[in-house]
């Protein structure tokens, strides 16, 4: 693995859909470099701080939310002449994105008391109602034909479903059985949206795009409730972590669970699993584990780390949060499918220094990743079975079929918490608070 140098950026870069440029915003300004040699393509300047960037689908245009100023600008990557200013006033901005064609601009407006679709072909703006969530609970289809919303009116959750090829026409609007809907998701075929209540009530409800209901699941019903949601990329399966330490992946006709992933500790089956435990080298020297709860931070600067693979059982640590402060760390909360939708990486709060991998297909756990540090992000190559680990040190962490390594990044005082992933798998960005690089993986 080959690693560039490091950028200043206080966003996470965005790639653009062809993979060929990469976007960072460095306070008021919009950079764009190509990928392969991070070379300067443009360089924009915003009215105030960027909050947020995204790329249009055609990879035409870049999006800057400049929330602080209720604004909106929008930059051409291939006419540096040709810029696009959205001032929506009193009412504000709290979240932006692009429409499926990349022609719109979708806004919400401060405590969601609007949206507006700017286009940016004709200079018009459509009003819709104003959503529950700023963010969460809006979604295009995969297919790019429909809008679903979220809408919160007497007391009760509301779906609207919109059309983007006929004016923003509204297809329908009906009301959910959930209490508290906190957010929605399309299946990747665009023939059906999953809805999930909030944490005070686990259910987990399934329609069609039409807003036909197609089924529902509920695991219990007494305790906190959903936490995560995914589609597996074939869209035949529906996995779902909850605040009980378990995912239960659903099957995508009856609803019910295939598969329950336990995440117990100590590890002690299946027989084959791997179980890789981060152990570091102070000064050439390999520390016994027991060694690495006493080392100061400034003792741990100056080291190198490995994967140790373990003999079962496995004592994973499990953190118990305090009960005096609100919105605990509980539960899974990061679920990830692997492009092929056979295996799932998962990350569960209470136990946040380890990875679970799932074999789907065999019903079994296949590898457990158990770092020094708190896992603060993963993400599966689009390429293939390649997933990667940021920690917030100087380290990524890789694990495919094959085994698993760490990658020592080359970068001075640099902390890998974040990360993003090119389109084509060729390369992902990593961000530390103030910078980031671009990592190359060689074959």
């Amino acid at each position: 693995m080959d690693f560039s140098e490091s950028y200043r950026c206080s966003l996470l870069p965005a790639y653009s859909p062809d993979g060929r440029f990469i976007a960072a915003a460095v306070e008021y300004r919009l950079v764009v470099r190509e990928v392969e040699s991070l070379k300067v393509v443009q360089i924009y300047s915003c009215l105030d701080k960027i909050h947020r960037i995204e790329w249009s689908a055609n990879g035409k245009y870049v999006l800057c939310g400049l929330y602080s100023r209720g604004i909106v600008q929008v930059w051409s990557v291939e006419d540096p002449e040709w810029a696009c200013k959205i001032d929506e006033g009193p009412a504000g901005i709290k979240h932006c994105r692009w429409s499926p064609d990349g022609l719109s601009v979708v806004l919400v407006a401060d405590f969601c008391v609007r949206m507006t679709i700017w286009s940016l072909v004709d200079r018009k703006c459509t009003y819709l109602p104003g959503p529950k969530h700023a963010s969460k609970g809006i979604a295009f289809s995969p297919r790019a034909d429909q809008l679903a919303v979220l809408e919160r009116k007497d007391c009760k959750d509301w779906l609207a479903l919109y059309s983007t090829s006929s004016g923003w026409e509204l297809q329908a609007r009906l009301q959910l059985p959930t209490l508290d809907a906190a957010d929605l998701s399309w299946s990747p075929d665009s023939s059906k949206l999953a809805v999930w209540d909030s944490a005070l009530t686990y259910a987990v409800h399934v329609l069609g795009a039409d807003g036909e209901a197609l089924g529902s699941y509920s695991a219990y019903g007494d305790g906190l409730g959903v936490r995560s949601v995914g589609w597996s990329p074939g869209g035949d399966l529906l996995a779902v972590g909850s605040y009980d330490q378990v995912v239960r992946v659903l099957n995508g006709v009856t609803w019910q669970p295939l598969l329950e992933c336990h995440h117990g500790s100590p590890v002690d089956e299946p027989a084959q699993v791997a179980v890789y435990q981060e152990v570091e080298e102070p000064r050439g020297v390999l520390a016994p584990l027991q060694l690495q709860q006493q080392q100061s931070p400034a003792a741990k600067r100056d080291t190198r780390a490995r994967y140790l693979v373990c003999p079962l059982p496995v004592e994973v640590t499990n953190i118990t949060p305090p009960t005096n402060k609100p919105n605990p760390k509980l539960g899974v909360g990061s679920i990830a499918w692997s492009p092929n939708s056979s295996l799932l990486a998962t990350v569960n709060a209470n136990m946040p220094h380890a990875v679970w991998i799932w074999d789907v297909l065999s019903a079994s756990l296949a590898a457990v990743l158990v770092h020094i540090g708190s896992v603060r992000s993963m993400a599966w190559s689009p390429a293939g079975d390649y997933l990667a680990v940021g920690t917030g040190n100087c380290r990524v962490y890789v694990w495919t079929a094959e085994g698993a390594s760490i990658v020592h990044i080359p970068l001075a005082g640099f902390s890998a918490s974040q990360l993003a992933w090119a389109p084509d798998g060729s390369s992902f960005a990593l961000m530390d608070q103030e910078a980031f690089c671009c990592a190359y993986v060689t074959s």
